[in-house]
């Protein structure tokens, strides 16, 4: 069985993050790691390799730095990674992204394609969504425990009333929550094969992708402006001189809060 993990490289969570203001996109020039729900997608797929045997490759789209965090996924043990790098991409939305991933999981033809629920730099958690779509391939999200049988997969997911369980056949699209498996860390010998592993970066012509359908041009969103939170107004700062509880009252009840 040979399954694909989508993954993304995001700001590091020790990272103070802000949008350019002159791109209108987020800053991505410090330190990245990869998505913490995309680790768990990682960590499933080996699991399931290990019970069925196959391949797995980790499949992004970003800049060639990128790679240094799907390098994390090969230490995990993932087979090689494939990176889908343009100038051309930057700046696109999940329309665009979408499609161009797409494209680069057609070229690997995977029985099973594994998305973490959402990236933390956008919680969007629709592009799972949007990739099975143009897949035209069945999808379940917010999977907490998953198997496979045969030709077919049973997710298992945590609703307000209880639990969905929800079977499909393959290939398929599943999107996993950080429920669903503890990840291991990559062992040492694990983080020394890595770099022999195969580390392939292709451009958007390679996977077949018109560069006119990503990037703003291929996008559907378009942001106008960007500015900080407009300042609150009515605003009292109580500096404590020991008697900040009852000013804290007092302000409460004038504003009959109390």
């Amino acid at each position: 069985m040979k399954i694909a993990v989508c993954v993304k490289q995001v700001p590091d969570a020790t990272v103070h993050k802000r949008l350019d203001p002159g791109t209108h996109r987020l800053d991505r020039s410090g330190e990245g790691a990869l998505n913490a729900t995309d680790v768990n997608a990682v960590e499933e797929a080996l699991r399931l390799k290990e019970a069925h045997g196959g391949e797995v490759v980790v499949v992004s789209l970003g800049p060639e730095r990128a790679m240094e965090s799907l390098r994390k996924a090969l230490a995990m043990g993932a087979d090689r990674a494939v990176l889908v790098s343009d100038e051309a991409a930057a700046g696109s939305d999940l329309v665009a992204t979408s499609y161009a991933v797409a494209k680069a999981l057609e070229r690997e033809e995977a029985d099973l394609v594994l998305f973490g629920q959402q990236a933390s730099d956008g919680d969007g958690a629709v592009l799972w969504a949007a990739v099975s779509d143009r897949l035209r391939r069945p999808m379940v999200s917010q999977v907490a425990e998953l198997t496979i049988d045969g030709g077919s997969l049973t997710g298992k997911r945590q609703t307000e009333f209880g639990y969905d369980v929800i079977s499909a056949p393959l290939p398929a699209v599943v999107a996993v929550s950080d429920a669903i498996n503890e990840p291991r860390y990559p062992s040492l010998k694990g983080i020394m094969g890595a770099k022999s592993k195969p580390q392939e970066v292709v451009s958007l012509a390679d996977v077949g992708v018109e560069a006119e359908r990503t990037g703003e041009t291929g996008s559907r969103t378009t942001v106008r402006a960007v500015a900080p939170p407009a300042p609150k107004s009515d605003q009292v700062r109580i500096e404590d001189d020991g008697s900040a509880a009852e000013k804290i009252v007092e302000y409460l009840a004038e504003k009959r809060l109390v």
